[in-house]
């Protein structure tokens, strides 16, 4: 009996490490049952990308967003109906877009493995594949057998999505219930290398940051005069200003040497440097080979936050509507 029990407790603790790990996920699994399914991804993708150069940013983003509500469940690509508000219609989520990308990709590998190939290892995998163009090779490797999400609330993802606007210590809880450290909060800052900021979402830094009319004053002077120049008041609403001002399509981890000088562009960014060990990490990632080692790393971790696998979920046959 105790011989069984030990089983039986070994075996369970196994199962919630496996869980905890990303499940079932694995390398090539699509190998026997969907054969070139990723070559198909990246090659659909790296097409895409080298028309329209804000894609990597824009499926970066889409990846965090997606695995930072109910995990990595494809859940950000559907789409609203009479009846329920989707999460790609929250406030975070209005500055995702790639989406008609991603349908292509779904298209294709529908035609040449019908309902095999699930949208969120899609989305991990346009991710991937995005960011990599630059450099014609993976920067990180992504384990496939995730499937796909039927639920899609706007209210969690307002409620889930940490907003630049986060000081350190929400930011450190909002990964913290994800299973993700303050080191991934900080490697995956680094996102920002690539992309573009909408005004409304720190012009409060350049305007109006205690309510009296002033200006953050942890963001740098001459940075700060800049901004405010393409962002001419707290209504703006539609401009859009690189985040890493001359390295804005390049990934890279130029990201944190303006962020040593002051010169990160949300509230979120900032809020790294309040911190003694967030700041360490900042300054370890000043080292562009410990970057892309340690990004590559954390954004594995995430791409296994709270996935389905097994049975859970579905293979949506269109990614923006449930089977």
């Amino acid at each position: 009996m105790k011989g069984s029990l030990s089983f039986f407790l070994i075996s369970l603790v196994a199962i919630l490490v496996g869980a905890c790990r990303g499940g079932e996920l694995r390398k090539k699994f699509y190998k026997e049952t969907c054969p070139g399914a990723e070559d198909i991804v990246q090659k659909i993708i790296w097409k895409n990308v080298a028309l329209n150069s804000t894609l990597p940013a824009k499926f970066l983003r889409m990846h965090f967003h997606d695995c930072f509500v109910r995990g990595c469940d494809a859940s950000v690509l559907i789409d609203s109906t009479a009846s329920n508000s989707a999460e790609k219609d929250s406030i975070p989520n209005q500055t995702v877009g790639g989406f008609d990308v991603i349908e292509e990709v779904k298209t294709e590998l529908e035609k040449k493995c019908p309902g095999i190939v699930s949208c969120a290892d899609i989305v991990a995998l346009a991710a991937r594949d995005s960011v990599s163009f630059q450099f014609k090779k993976p920067l990180w490797e992504v384990l496939t057998g995730r499937r796909d999400g039927r639920i899609s609330l706007i209210s969690e993802a307002n409620s889930q999505i940490p907003p630049p606007s986060f000081n350190f210590s929400q930011l450190k809880q909002s990964f913290a219930s994800k299973g993700l450290t303050v080191h991934d909060l900080v490697v995956l800052s680094g996102g920002h290398s690539i992309g573009v900021g909408h005004c409304n979402f720190f012009s409060r830094r350049l305007y109006n940051f205690t309510g009296k009319g002033d200006a953050d004053p942890s963001l740098d002077s001459t940075y700060a005069a800049f901004l405010r120049t393409k962002c001419r008041s707290l209504a703006d609403n539609t401009t859009i200003v690189e985040m890493d001002p001359g390295s804005g399509m390049n990934f890279d981890n130029n990201y944190y040497k303006i962020l040593r000088q002051n010169k990160g562009m949300f509230q979120s960014d900032a809020a790294l440097l309040t911190n003694k060990g967030a700041s360490n990490i900042v300054d370890e990632l000043l080292d562009p080979a410990k970057f892309f080692t340690e990004f590559a790393q954390s954004m594995e971790r995430m791409g296994a936050v709270g996935v389905l696998t097994g049975t859970s979920g579905e293979i949506r046959k269109k990614c923006n509507v449930v089977n």
